[in-house]
């Protein structure tokens, strides 16, 4: 399976905001120059994200974007069931489908079971577990967190 943009973008604001998880705001400007991504496209992702209640934005001149809950509690699963609009792997899946084999073919059933299994391992993971200690470092570096410059490794 392959994750959209959009959800790609939605996680990687959450890692970046959980390397950051001093108390300190990170803006959107922030996020995309460390990733090189578009400010327009973590726009909608930002909003989602707080609209679902993983992030605070905080508005003024000195506001910005944080983590509500903590790294352990935001499960990498359930954010990407919710932000994966079409989870429909082939025509079959859709209500749409307009397949003549479907009543004899069983790749919808084979596919939908490997589709569950990839959930079922994504569960197993948290925000937390992106954040180990080991990496903590190397992903504040890169993402020039706490003034660290951003570096290509």
């Amino acid at each position: 399976m392959r994750i959209t943009r959009y959800t790609d973008y939605s996680v990687r604001v959450l890692i970046y905001l959980g390397v950051k998880n001093d108390g300190a705001l990170a803006t959107i400007q922030e996020i995309a120059d460390s990733y090189g991504i578009s400010k327009n496209h973590l726009m909608k992702v930002v909003h989602d994200l707080q609209q679902r209640g993983y992030i605070d934005t905080i508005r003024g001149k000195h506001g910005g974007l944080r983590l509500r809950l903590p790294p352990e509690q935001i499960n990498i699963g359930r954010v990407i069931r919710e932000t994966e609009e079409d989870k429909a792997l082939v025509e079959c899946f859709g209500a749409d489908n307009g397949c003549v084999i479907t009543p004899f073919c069983d790749l919808k059933h084979v596919l939908a079971r490997a589709q569950e299994a990839f959930f079922q391992v994504l569960d197993g993971y948290t925000l937390a577990d992106m954040l180990e200690d080991e990496h903590r470092p190397g992903l504040a570096r890169t993402l020039g967190i706490n003034g660290i410059p951003v570096v290509a490794e």
